[in-house]
């Protein structure tokens, strides 16, 4: 699973033109869900991104997480981040989960995001969506 955090000031998801999630201060992250990930792996990586730190503390450094600000999450289905992208002029989606077993994951994800007491929010999953952020800093990492 790929997870492309962006640490946000605001983020929105546009479906026909009709917002359909949108956070303040917070985590927009985008997800790629592989062919060999599963609720165990979804579950690790929800866990690092809600105590990954990257907001700043009274220092102004890089020491706090989500948790600890009690920002949003926004979390955004992404199937182009499983590309391979190394060699060509074309990606190659051979590693990418299949859209039913993606989008699986992807909702075991969500609902166990649904469970912590933090704002979450979500793009839907296979739609064509216009992501709207306003990236903080910008701080944005890639957990793989």
């Amino acid at each position: 699973m790929i997870a492309l955090l962006q640490r946000v000031s605001e983020a929105r998801v546009v479906v026909e033109n009709t917002t359909i999630a949108a956070i303040g201060q917070g985590l927009l992250v985008l997800i790629g869900v592989q062919a060999e990930d599963d609720k165990a792996v979804a579950d690790r990586q929800l866990e690092r991104l809600l105590n990954y730190r990257v907001f700043a503390d009274e220092e102004g450094k890089m020491n706090l997480s989500l948790r600890d600000v009690r920002g949003g999450l926004l979390l955004v289905p992404q199937f182009t981040l499983a590309a391979n992208t190394r060699k060509g002029r074309r990606p190659s989606f051979a590693s990418a989960a299949a859209p039913e077993h993606g989008e699986a994951v992807f909702n075991a994800m969500l609902a166990a995001a649904r469970t912590d007491t933090l704002q979450v929010e979500a793009g839907c999953f296979g739609a064509d969506m216009q992501v709207h952020l306003i990236n903080d800093g910008p701080v944005t990492f890639i957990l793989d």
